[in-house]
Order: structure tokens, then C-alpha cells, then sequence
């Protein structure tokens, strides 16, 4: 088995912001010489998340609405007073910060609608993407 292990930063320009990363990975992937596996995509930040599904762009914006809605940002959170961004937290633990991709003859196998997305929860801020392929 091989593994190949990137890495790429993406920078946030807003508090709340979805970030379609599939474009970077599947490059990753395609380049890795690795023809079939997993692939795992992390973001190895506490206020960031990872998820597959659909960059429409009323969706991306509902995504934050939703976001903002259940992990209200003006809540008293404990964490709070320590620093303003307990909702991020909450929202990273929830939804997690990797998801894991099969690889087949040499490509990203994902949903005709499901892109990868960065949830940025607590710009404007650079993130690091580790992106591991193992397999053959």
C-alpha cells in the first residue's frame, strides 16, 4: 500500500464562509499516482468543518443561515468570555473537521452534487487542508 500525503491552505475572507475545495483535491488525488483507495480530506483547525454536498449558491448561503440559526454566535456561551467563538466550536465538533473519499481507477469517486466544502466558523482566516491517499 501507498500513501501520499498534501497539504494546501485556503484563505477566508468572512466570519461565516463555505469554500468549494473539490477542484484542489481531486487535483491532489489525480496526481498522487494512486489508483484505487480512500481519500481523506482534514482540516485540522477546532473552527473549521468539512462537508460533501451541493455549492449552489443559495445552498452555500443557506448552509450559513442554517449554521447561524443553530449554533447561534450571540448566545452566552461559557466559552465566551474567554473568546468570542464558542459557536464555532460547537458547530467544527458537530459537523467534523474530515470526511473520507473511495478512490477508484485513479479519480475521486464523490455524488454528481456532493463537492467537498470547507465551513469556515471563525474568519477571516488561512486554513490548512491535509488531503492522505493510501492505497495502489
Amino acid at each position: 500500500m501507498r500513501v501520499v500525503v498534501r497539504e494546501f491552505t485556503v484563505t477566508s475572507s468572512s466570519r461565516f464562509e463555505v469554500i468549494d475545495i473539490t477542484t484542489k483535491v481531486e487535483t491532489i488525488v489525480q496526481n498522487s499516482g494512486i489508483r484505487n483507495g480512500l481519500c481523506l480530506v482534514f482540516v485540522p483547525h477546532a473552527t473549521a468543518a468539512i462537508i460533501a454536498n451541493e455549492a449552489e449558491p443559495g445552498l452555500l448561503s443557506d448552509y450559513i443561515d442554517f449554521l447561524k440559526e443553530t449554533f447561534k454566535p450571540d448566545y452566552k456561551w461559557r466559552h465566551n468570555r474567554i473568546d468570542d467563538n464558542a459557536h464555532a466550536h460547537l458547530a467544527s465538533a458537530v459537523i467534523g473537521p474530515s470526511r473520507v473519499f473511495p478512490v477508484m481507477n485513479g479519480r475521486l469517486v464523490r455524488g454528481t452534487w456532493q463537492n467537498i466544502l470547507l465551513i469556515e466558523l471563525d474568519g477571516p482566516r488561512t486554513r490548512r487542508v491535509i488531503v492522505e491517499i493510501m492505497g495502489e
